[in-house]
């Protein structure tokens, strides 16, 4: 049988769009910029977004006027960069002062820069997971905060993946290895192949999106490779195709499906 080289053909039902961000500026990356050692600074451990991160989120809303990217649903790592990127971008306005806090995406004073509350209204749902974390390991800008803080200061974000309430995977003496964060990042493909929603946000970091898009275009090539593979700035996002070659079950075919008649055609000898 003849095969295309060029180009991949798949059923829409198994193919997902993934709107992948890094996050917009944190504490840490301006600090980084005149102490190239600022990383491994207890000050800034989970570090939140600057001023210019919070500008930089609100940039690509407006962006999105126009784009018209509309997820299913927000998946962002734990960390406050990302939690405030992925609010900044994909949630609501500013809360209304009758609107209960129990409505907030981000409550109150949780913000560095004092950015007020953000409503959940009208956004999609927000889940947080460990799968897209930064590189962990050494770096306090990278351990998260406790569980039972970040359902405090962000109450409608779903944080039911994540097991601990303390942050048990980073540890203060041994970085993660690029071995260790390709499985994980494996682990994150399989964790959204079997979500339901075809239309994904995910919101993470620079070392994590760099692996997790070399787990892809070994076939492609060098122009779509870089085009995929290129290192994200703060806030840079692109728009990916994620498609399942190799499903386990049958699911229900695309909305845009039309079954027609009920005679298959089959070729003759």
């Amino acid at each position: 049988m003849s095969h295309n080289k060029r180009a991949s053909l798949f059923p829409m039902q198994r193919c997902k769009v993934i709107h992948l961000s890094r996050h917009a500026q944190g504490t840490h990356n301006e600090a980084f910029e005149k102490d190239k050692l600022a990383y491994t600074k207890v000050e800034y451990f989970d570090a939140p977004l600057t001023k210019l991160g919070w500008q930089q989120a609100q940039q690509f809303k407006q962006h999105n006027l126009t784009a018209h990217v509309v997820p299913q649903i927000v998946v962002t790592s734990p960390l406050s960069r990302c939690l405030q990127t992925a609010i900044a971008m994909y949630g609501g306005e500013n809360m209304k002062p009758h609107e209960p806090m129990s409505m907030a995406l981000m409550a109150n004073g949780v913000a560095l820069t004092g950015h007020p509350a953000i409503s959940s209204f009208g956004a999609p749902p927000f889940i947080a997971v460990e799968w897209c974390r930064e590189r962990l390991g050494v770096h306090f800008c990278d351990k998260r905060l406790p569980v039972s803080i970040l359902k405090k200061n962000y109450p409608t974000i779903d944080f039911s993946n994540i097991v601990t309430n303390e942050d048990t995977w980073w540890t203060s003496d041994v970085r993660e290895s690029t071995e260790q964060l390709f499985e994980r990042g494996r682990c994150f493909v399989e964790w959204l192949l079997d979500r339901q929603e075809q239309r994904i946000a995910v919101v993470a970091h620079s070392s994590f999106n760099w692996h997790f898009t070399r787990l892809f275009g070994e076939d492609c090539s060098p122009i779509v490779q870089k085009e995929l593979q290129d290192g994200y700035s703060n806030c840079e996002m692109r728009s990916l195709i994620l498609a399942d070659k190799k499903p386990n079950l049958f699911v229900q075919r695309s909305p845009c499906d039309f079954v027609g008649g009920s005679i298959h055609y089959v070729p003759s000898e």
